[in-house]
């Protein structure tokens, strides 16, 4: 194959020219012929082949960034069937091919159309192939090959990140570290130097430095103080073709701020202060400032103001605030003038947070004093005591003196004061005060059952200076005298049992005072003197301020008098001593026999509290209205009775259920003629089986020993039965159901017959107590017989 180089157009690129044809000499694409061998092979006569021509390509090279006018030559493709005749034809396929890269069909020079750029494509992949212009059929096979976008130095190194800000603190030492900048160049990185980028500082010396490969920026000075210079704005360069002339460059900004350390300690800008405090400062309240300066910032500038000594120390605090870094001095006790004019403080200021790397420029601390000068102030009069306490007896005249309160001028002109009562709450207006002495005296009579403290506020001026007020509270505390009698402590319901024995305790009173214990904490209880001896209760003293009512004798009967009155006396041990008379009311109850109340009359409650005209009204109207329903219902009923007219007999077809009634009223448990009830009480007196008279019967009734045995049983189980089955065994019974009734008392009981058919009419001298222990069944018989004992008793 023959090979033609690019021609070099640009005077710039003689050189690259040069190299290029001496590279392109060596590896730009060629035709290499490959001859086939003979070989001889024992036992095989030798053979002749034709030789066969083959073409192999490999690269071409051409120039990124072309400017020339003309298309630049990239090489030429030729193939040994040409003979120069024109019958070869080259074509060319691929990326670029007929856009970019044009051939000469006829001769096989390839051109460049457009300029290119390595950074954006590096190399194109092309085909040729050489065909008979007259047959078209191919002369050569097709060939793959490439051509490579040369590069030249034509992008200048780019720091993609900047600008930079970067802290560094001060104080470093020299060498330190603070931040490593990288620049990239676009240009390939393998071919000369174009991508190879080193580093300088133009800006920032000399407290910075720069690593001209690695681009690490260091600190060059040592003990860089941020006090004398906080920001610097350094500026790099990065240049390629290894820093040489002709490199291309970039360049970035870099702003180093110095981070502050704990390296100054605090100072007083002056070592004397002086501070003037008036006297009427309010404890609690701040009264002056003081501040250390330090120039360092942040945590390193907090500090701590601490009094270390001083005759003031007890009087004054002082405390730290955290946003101006002041001391705020502040008052603990009150301040006087005629006591002390002034005071020295002895402040420090120190700071918190220390760094021990920096200990050799201490000490973080400063002390200075401060001198307060306390201000002469015209002060309100001052009381003798912060509050007053008095005591005045209830009941006293008007004008009586409770107190007296002193007030005296502080200052040293001892002004003359003037006193008077606050009247604002109604309490005040209960008192009047003498303006001169202060003097305190009642303005009415008080009671202390009523009210018993009563709380002023007194006021006193100066005569020379009204403004000037202060203030004292006085409490009034108004004494008891014995002038409420005792009374019970409450109203008691007495109840005392019927069958109370004599002595039983049946209440305990108690009484209460509205004076207080010095005078009616003994009381003492007895009967109204006077009256005749109480036959039915007495009263017995606990002397522990109770008292008990206890019964004088056996029994009581409400049917005879259910309510009895006992007036009791109550003294108190006051001086002098008073008393009141009290009534008590005692209902008669009927109890069972553990004392529990069972009933009472309703009249007991009605006579101890009484009935008005009005409630009287409303009973009677109430009986009336009942009186006048119940008539009505009486002749309604008895209307209805008489239109009613129904036969006694029913036939014999109806077989409905039938009632029979009788307007008989017997005559009482005494009446024994109008209906005999012995056939039902005694089983040994019925009579024979009766059948209905009413209804024929039609089947013969059975025998008679089938029905019943005998009739001398008198047992009451045997009875039932036998009854069951004559009804059972009854042809005559209707077929409707019907209800038998019997009653049977019973014989041989061992307490004998209760029945009040037999009961004789005399009175027993029989003990009938033990009635209460047979039950609730024989509670009614209990109550009797014991009111007709209590009776005969009485």
């Amino acid at each position: 194959m023959r090979i033609t180089s690019t021609s070099c157009i640009c005077p710039v690129l003689v050189c690259l020219c040069f190299v290029q044809r001496c590279y392109g000499a060596a590896h730009h694409g060629s035709i290499k012929v490959t001859r086939n061998q003979t070989k001889h092979i024992e036992g095989e006569t030798e053979v002749h082949h034709r030789p066969k021509r083959g073409w192999v390509w490999n690269q071409f090279f051409v120039l990124e960034e072309h400017m020339g006018p003309d298309p630049q030559y990239v090489g030429k493709l030729h193939s040994n069937s040409d003979k120069g005749d024109g019958s070869v034809k080259y074509i060319l396929t691929g990326e670029g091919a007929g856009t970019i890269f044009i051939i000469d069909d006829t001769t096989g020079d390839i051109h460049s159309t457009k300029s290119l750029d390595r950074e954006q494509k590096t190399h194109y992949v092309l085909h040729a192939q050489a065909i008979d212009r007259r047959t078209n059929k191919p002369l050569e096979p097709e060939s793959e090959f490439i051509i490579k976008v040369q590069d030249i130095n034509d992008n200048a190194p780019k720091f993609t990140d900047g600008p930079y800000i970067v802290t560094v603190p001060e104080m470093s030492e020299m060498g330190t570290s603070v931040l490593q900048v990288t620049a990239t160049d676009a240009d390939d990185p393998t071919y000369g130097n174009s991508a190879r980028v080193v580093y300088s500082i133009l800006q920032g010396q000399p407290y910075f430095s720069v690593d001209p490969k690695t681009g690490v920026i260091r600190t060059a000075l040592h003990n860089m103080d941020r006090e004398a210079r906080e920001h610097y704005s350094v500026v790099i360069q990065a240049k390629d073709m290894a820093g040489q002339v002709g490199g291309l460059s970039g360049s970035t900004t870099v702003n180093i701020t110095l981070t502050d350390v704990n390296d100054n300690p605090p100072r007083f800008p002056q070592k004397h202060y002086q501070l003037y405090v008036p006297e009427s400062a309010q404890v609690g309240s701040a009264v002056g400032k003081i501040k250390a300066n330090d120039a360092d910032t942040g945590s390193n500038a907090d500090m701590k103001y601490t009094i270390i000594n001083g005759d003031g120390s007890g009087v004054f605090s002082i405390s730290t605030d955290k946003e101006t870094r002041e001391g705020i001095l502040s008052l603990k006790k009150p301040l006087n003038y005629e006591k002390k004019k002034s005071y020295i403080l002895n402040i420090e200021g120190a700071n918190t947070h220390l760094d021990f790397r920096f200990s050799h420029l201490g000490p973080f601390k400063d002390v200075t004093m401060l001198k307060v000068i306390v201000g002469d102030v015209d002060e309100p009069p001052l009381f003798t005591m912060p509050s007053y306490v008095m005591e005045v007896y209830e009941n006293a005249k008007i004008g009586t003196v409770v107190g007296t309160v002193t007030a005296q001028d502080p200052d040293t002109a001892n002004s003359l004061v003037r006193y008077f009562i606050d009247h604002n709450t109604e309490e005040d207006r209960y008192f009047t005060i003498d303006a001169s002495t202060g003097t305190i005296k009642t303005a009415k009579i008080f009671d202390r059952e009523e009210t018993p403290w009563y709380n002023i506020t007194v006021a006193a001026s100066e005569t020379d200076n009204p403004g000037l007020v202060s203030h004292v509270p006085v409490g009034v505390r108004i004494l008891d005298v014995n002038d409420n009698p005792p009374e019970l402590a409450r109203d008691y319901d007495v109840v005392v049992c019927e069958n109370a024995k004599p002595g039983q305790v049946i209440q305990t009173i108690t009484a209460t005072d509205k004076d207080n214990s010095a005078n009616g904490a003994r009381f003492h209880f007895s009967l109204e003197e006077g009256l005749s001896l109480n036959p039915n209760f007495t009263l017995r003293d606990n002397e522990d301020n109770t008292a008990s009512i206890l019964t004088r004798r056996r029994r009581y009967s409400r049917t005879a008098k259910d309510i009895y009155y006992l007036p009791v006396l109550i003294s108190d041990g006051g001086v002098p001593p008073l008393s009141s008379s009290s009534t008590l009311t005692i209902r008669v109850c009927a109890c069972e026999r553990d004392g529990r109340v069972r009933t009472c009359h309703a009249e007991a409650f009605l006579s101890s509290a009484g009935l008005s005209t009005g409630a009287l009204i409303a009973i009677l109207l109430c009986v009336v209205i009942l009186l006048v329903f119940s008539l009505a219902i009486v002749v309604l009923f008895i209307t209805l009775r008489r239109s009613k007219k129904e036969p006694l007999i029913i036939s014999e077809e109806d077989v409905r259920e039938n009632v029979v009634t009788y307007d008989d009223e017997g005559g009482g448990e005494e009446d024994t003629e109008a209906f005999d009830i012995t056939a039902l009480r005694n089983p040994s007196a019925a009579e024979e089986l009766k059948y209905r008279r009413d209804v024929r019967p039609e089947v013969k009734p059975p025998p008679r020993h089938l029905l019943s045995s005998s009739f001398d049983s008198i047992d009451v189980q045997e009875f039932i039965k036998q009854r069951l089955a004559e009804a059972d065994l009854d042809p005559s019974v209707p077929p409707y159901d019907s209800l038998q009734t019997y009653a049977y008392e019973g014989q041989r009981s061992e307490a004998g017959s209760i029945s009040s058919l037999d009961s004789a009419t005399t009175h027993s001298d029989q003990d009938y107590n033990y009635l209460g222990d047979w039950g609730p069944e024989f509670k009614k018989l209990a109550e009797l017989y014991g009111e007709i004992e209590s009776e005969r008793t009485t």
